[in-house]
């Protein structure tokens, strides 16, 4: 039985998100909206490749929506957890790696491998977020929850600062021009990826199951759990309300980190400005979503979550209006402060909500809901776009899911849900 809250455990398990950042900042976030409208998308209408990207990100959500619950239900009835987080883990940085051979004009391929390598970034949370229980105990999950994150903010924008760097001067690099640059920066991601991934795999242990099960009786004993543990979660009513909107309100926010990027070069504003916007995000959101990790345990995580969702709801509103380029460096600062705090806290608050012993599969549901509500979000903005001629109500409709999210969460009884899961976890 690993120790929890143990320091070496808890940062190696931080340390993962150091590295798959990498991929979420200068990969999903920044170079592969920016290069797939120059580069694999050029010549097509915006509100087209707008569209195109929007159906790549539902698509590697899809697979993770069909995928996670029951590969958790088999990670925990076989104690393989880890195991699963490096296989999506090897899937992520080998087609991250692969974007670099990807050839001008040639979008179709380009979201084949980028949605590969989504899916084993998305699909790798699902087992890194699991692992939580193992380092970290219930009064410490969320100061650890916000360790990670703010790390990943740090790690992804350091990483991203070069990048940007790379393809702003890359003669200074010795790369023949910006595209070559980008291209580069993909290969970088992968070995950063892989590098910084290896802590976790050395020093974060997972509890064994009481009955652990090998092969294709992990397989049925996994698919038998997967059904048992969705009657669970409609007893579970606590956390069956928090699921429902932890999948309104996270659909805005995964959205809004997809589409960003996109959404500026819609409204004509300089490459430059939106990559520089980004990286603000990053180093704002390093310390941000530490303070929120700390106001979680003081004020509570619910109210932690109501305040970041209130300046989502600002920003969203913002963003229509916006017309400056200033206004979206205002904007970044605003998300930073909020985003990683948003989610450190409801992954926190959610692994309170859970029988500890089944913590993969009943994450497997959590990046579930997740991922479904990206399958909807990003293919919204941009049909909403298409259909009215404006990026602008397309950004604008993220609003209503904010509210009723925060809605739902309004409703969470913390510590009935709390002595609820721990009930299961006895039976």
């Amino acid at each position: 039985m690993p120790a929890t809250n143990a320091k070496k455990p808890i940062i190696a398990w931080a340390l993962y998100d150091w590295a798959n950042s990498a991929f979420a900042t200068t990969v999903l976030a920044a170079f592969f909206p920016v290069f797939f409208k120059s580069y694999w998308s050029a010549g097509s209408d915006v509100t087209e490749s707008t569209f195109q990207l929007g159906l790549a990100n539902s698509l590697s959500s899809l697979i993770v929506v069909l995928l996670a619950p029951f590969l958790g239900a088999i990670a925990d009835q076989g104690g393989t957890r880890r195991k699963f987080l490096f296989a999506f883990a090897f899937l992520g940085v080998l087609a991250t790696g692969c974007l670099y051979l990807v050839a001008e004009g040639a979008w179709e391929l380009a979201i084949v491998v980028y949605v590969l390598a989504a899916v084993g970034f998305s699909g790798g949370n699902t087992f890194y977020d699991a692992l939580l229980v193992e380092v970290a105990g219930r009064d410490k999950s969320d100061s650890v929850s916000a360790l990670g994150y703010s790390l990943g903010y740090l790690g992804g924008g350091l990483l991203f600062a070069l990048n940007v760097a790379m393809v702003l001067h890359p003669t200074t690099f010795g790369l023949a021009d910006a595209s070559a640059a980008v291209r580069v920066c993909f290969l970088l991601v992968a070995v950063w990826w892989a590098g910084f991934s290896l802590p976790l795999f050395l020093w974060v242990e997972e509890s064994p199951p009481v009955r652990a099960r090998r092969g294709w009786s992990a397989v049925l004993a996994g698919y038998r759990q997967l059904i048992a543990t969705s009657r669970d979660i409609r007893q579970l009513r606590t956390t069956f309300v928090f699921l429902i909107g932890y999948w309104l309100y996270i659909d805005g926010v995964d959205t809004i980190i997809r589409m960003a990027i996109d959404y500026g070069l819609s409204l004509g504003l300089a490459t430059d400005d939106l990559l520089l916007a980004l990286g603000i995000t990053q180093f704002v959101g390093f310390p941000a979503a530490i303070a929120f990790g700390w106001l979680g345990e003081r004020i509570g995580t619910r109210k932690g979550i109501f305040i970041g969702l209130a300046v989502y709801i600002a920003a969203t509103v913002w963003g229509y209006f916006l017309d400056a380029v200033w206004e979206f460096y205002a904007l970044a600062i605003a998300v930073g402060l909020v985003q990683g705090g948003v989610q450190a806290l409801s992954r926190s608050l959610y692994s309170r909500l859970i029988p500890r012993d089944r913590a993969a599969e009943f994450f497997g549901f959590y990046n579930m809901l997740g991922k479904f509500a990206a399958v909807i979000g990003p293919v919204l903005v941009g049909w909403i776009g298409v259909l009215t001629g404006s990026p602008r109500v397309g950004i604008l409709s993220i609003v209503v899911l904010f509210v009723a999210g925060g809605a739902c969460l309004f409703f969470v009884d913390e510590e009935q849900g709390t002595a609820a899961a721990r009930a299961l976890e006895a039976t």
